[in-house]
């Protein structure tokens, strides 16, 4: 390793690490989008992402390994863009690391792009975060306390946020991995996909039918939300676009009635993961994307 290739990397790291010290100061703020090459429709779009991705067990499922529905975000983008290659690699449990290692029989996902791919989207970090257990371990504290905030306690029980750091943490990993799709795919246009409404924006609760303790579920919202902050700003500063699919999808979170809510609770009534979209919440990530595509290359 050269000292200036030291250096250089500490300097990245500095700079995001700044760029990341802002949230608070810029929540609401509107983030100005670099030039991207070209201003076609992709004909070569690769997908990468996670299980919000993936959308597994909507039907219908066409790689079992991965849960991946072929109804999920990415395919009803390609068919409405009418690309002429479409490679959707997301699978489900992925962490950043299954950018660049197989997960099962699905490869690295990196792996699906090349010099000639026009259009990628990027959907990632919430496993990084964990999501998985974060859900478990509030579902399971509710219990003990549901007019209380036994979740937010634990996670706040060594005098810190341990959720924050999470989000923080995951930072340089999103970075890593949008850098890898600029070499990979030079000419593409690039999204990052951020995530969907879950819980009541309100900061109201809907015990026992989503578990969470009363005074969780704003703690809960707050902590999707900084990672959504925190993807809108890496992207920012990978100069790439970032599509926001928490306003879109806003009340049609896991409290709402079978009928109106695009995510399902820990006890689906739509063939869904539980607290993932269902196939309305998909349509609606859909919809997100091809807005931001349709809007062309100006502002985030």
């Amino acid at each position: 390793m050269t000292h200036d290739g030291e250096t250089g990397r500490r300097r990245r790291r500095a700079g995001l690490g700044a760029v990341l010290g802002g949230c608070a100061l810029v929540a609401g703020s509107v983030v100005p989008a670099a030039a991207q090459p070209g201003g076609h429709h992709g004909t070569e779009y690769a997908a990468l992402g996670d299980s919000y991705t993936s959308g597994p067990l909507i039907p219908d499922q066409v790689d079992a390994g991965c849960a991946r529905s072929d109804r999920n975000y990415p395919s009803l983008v390609a068919e409405r863009r009418r690309v002429d290659t479409f490679k959707d690699v997301s699978c489900s449990g992925a962490t950043t690391a299954e950018m660049w290692r197989a997960q099962g029989t699905n490869g690295p996902q990196l792996d699906a792009l090349n010099r000639g791919t026009d259009l990628v989207t990027v959907q990632i970090g919430g496993n990084d975060v964990g999501f998985g257990s974060i859900i478990a371990t509030c579902a399971r504290l509710g219990a003990t306390d549901p007019t209380g905030n036994p979740c937010e306690r634990s996670y706040r029980a060594a005098g810190h946020d341990e959720l924050a750091l999470a989000v923080a943490r995951t930072a340089p990993k999103v970075d890593r991995v949008l850098r890898d799709v600029r070499a990979r795919a030079p000419h593409a246009r690039v999204l990052l996909v951020g995530y969907p409404d879950l819980l009541p924006d309100d900061g109201s609760g809907c015990f026992p039918s989503v578990p969470f303790a009363r005074g969780d579920f704003p703690y809960l919202r707050d902590t999707g939300k900084r990672l959504n902050l925190m993807l809108r700003l890496v992207a920012a500063w990978n100069r790439v676009e970032y599509v926001d699919t928490y306003g879109p999808t806003a009340s049609h979170d896991m409290c709402k009635a079978p009928a109106d809510r695009w995510i399902e609770p820990l006890v689906p009534a739509s063939p869904a993961a539980p607290a993932h979209p269902n196939a309305r919440g998909e349509a609606a990530m859909a919809e997100a994307v091809l807005d931001r595509l349709d809007r062309g290359h100006g502002r985030h």
